[in-house]
């Protein structure tokens, strides 16, 4: 006798194929009444295909991380999003200053959080950048940065966006200015590519002959200082000059002054050109966020400066454009100088292989070490610091080399979801918690022993034989 099979799931398969069925007829309806002769049976050609590509092109280009976005986008804003600059960071929150069309929201200051997938992504907000924030509450002056818009320029130490000017600080005494400590704040500004001023600050506590000696020094280097004094107001009118209009950087060591002589140019007014009214940051210059900045004293045990400026903030000035006020540190990074771009930062050497032309180095990757066919000498003031800091870049890349590699892994993959669509999703970290293996770790000690000395023999050791003999 037959049995009738009855399917166990049959409520659910009758409840979606009539809809499915449905969804299919009308495809078909649509294809046929747009064109009747061209309707195939193929599946290649089949116009659920065509839909289904489309998808897939409209989701890898509406992803679900956030969009790149360059500076000339005008994203379509809701009522609760506005643009604006960073102007301040701490901890992990923000200050941005709202920039909109509507005349009651320009300048409103927002306590802003970062959106978790920008970090996940590692697309890093710092002070200066141009933000789209979301969520926002006006009441209480909160949000969320949603978005970052592509850089201009940018510096690392300390880490500011969109800087037009570089204010290289240092002061004559309180601290006692160091050749080597402003040679590297000098070269740290040399690779950034962006253009810079060296100051040196309170020059009334040294002599004329003083200043006049450090001025032939540092011709000779291959800088023009700029000498001011914020005590006595002498040369702030020449730096507010430079800094005019644009988003200037202070960079130096704690206690030079820097805190000091952003409050001077702030409160001086003599600038000529620039109306009552004219800037837009008029109506929050006497906020509370906008005083005048902490000012610490010169250790008197170490001579050095305290810390008094703990984060980075971007401060208004009268006459247009931004300074920003920078905490204090004493031995620049120099990431992204390399053993072979080092030499391209001292003008002394650029300064000779010019002279020189058309005749150079032997070797292209020539170091400038006395190499055979080198043209640069060793015959000036600041070659015993160019030597310190490429033995300090080749053991840096070294480094790197040996626990970085060459190769890295990029911070968004794509995965291949549902009927072959591509979304784009934040490359997580891999863990760092976990034990490394025993072979691992014998090998390491292996190669390790294998640089000692050939004098030294281990052959005999059983503990060595037993590691050896695990590896393989």
């Amino acid at each position: 006798m037959p049995l009738a099979f009855v399917p166990i799931f049959r409520h659910r398969v009758s409840s979606w194929l009539p809809l499915r069925a449905a969804a299919s007829l009308h495809l078909l309806s649509a294809a046929a009444q747009h064109n009747p002769n061209k309707v195939s049976r193929n599946p290649k050609h089949h116009p659920h295909n065509n839909l289904l590509n489309k998808a897939r092109r409209t989701a890898k280009h509406f992803s679900n991380l956030a969009p790149i976005l360059t500076p000339n986008d005008k994203p379509q804003l809701s009522q609760n999003q506005a643009l604006g600059m960073v102007s301040a960071a701490q901890a992990n929150f923000m200050r941005v200053i709202v920039d909109s069309d509507e005349e009651e929201r320009v300048g409103v200051e927002l306590l802003c959080v970062v959106r978790a997938v920008l970090k996940k992504i590692k697309r890093r907000v710092m002070v200066g950048d141009k933000v789209l924030v979301g969520s926002i509450d006006w009441v209480d002056r909160r949000g969320m940065i949603e978005n970052v818009f592509q850089r201009r320029s940018e510096i690392l130490d300390p880490p500011v966006a969109n800087v037009d000017h570089l204010l290289v600080l240092f002061s004559m005494e309180q601290p006692k200015v160091e050749p080597f400590s402003l040679t590297r704040f000098l070269i740290e500004a040399e690779s950034t590519g962006i253009p810079f001023t060296l100051a040196l600050n309170k020059i009334e506590l040294v002599d004329q002959e003083s200043l006049e000696a450090w001025k032939i020094r540092l011709r000779s280097w291959g800088y023009e200082p700029v000498f001011c004094s914020v005590e006595s107001k002498y040369g702030l009118d020449a730096l507010q000059f430079t800094l005019r209009e644009q988003t200037s950087v202070i960079v130096g060591p704690s206690g030079v002054g820097k805190s000091s002589l952003i409050n001077a140019l702030r409160s001086n007014q003599r600038v000529i050109g620039v109306a009552e009214g004219d800037n837009w940051f008029d109506s929050i210059l006497d906020r509370k966020w906008f005083e005048d900045q902490r000012v610490g004293e010169v250790s008197t045990r170490s001579g050095r400066g305290k810390h008094t400026t703990r984060n980075v903030s971007l401060l208004p000035i009268s006459e247009g454009g931004y300074l920003a006020d920078t905490p204090g540190f004493n031995q620049p990074s120099l990431m992204k100088v390399t053993k072979q771009s080092l030499a391209q930062h001292f003008p002394e050497i650029q300064r000779v292989l010019k002279d020189r032309e058309p005749t150079k180095c032997s070797f292209s990757d020539c170091l400038h070490l006395g190499e055979p066919g080198c043209i640069v000498k060793g015959d000036w003031e600041r070659y015993p610091y160019y030597f310190q800091l490429l033995d300090e870049i080749k053991i840096r890349e070294e480094f790197q080399l040996r626990t970085l590699g060459t190769k890295r892994e990029g911070d968004v993959r794509n995965k291949v979801g549902d009927r072959g669509v591509t979304q784009a999703e934040p490359r997580l970290e891999p863990k760092k918690h976990r034990r490394q293996s025993r072979k691992r770790l014998n090998q390491s000690i292996l190669d390790e022993l294998g640089e000692l000395d050939d004098d030294d023999n281990f052959e005999d050791d059983p503990i060595i034989r037993a590691i050896r003999q695990e590896n393989q």
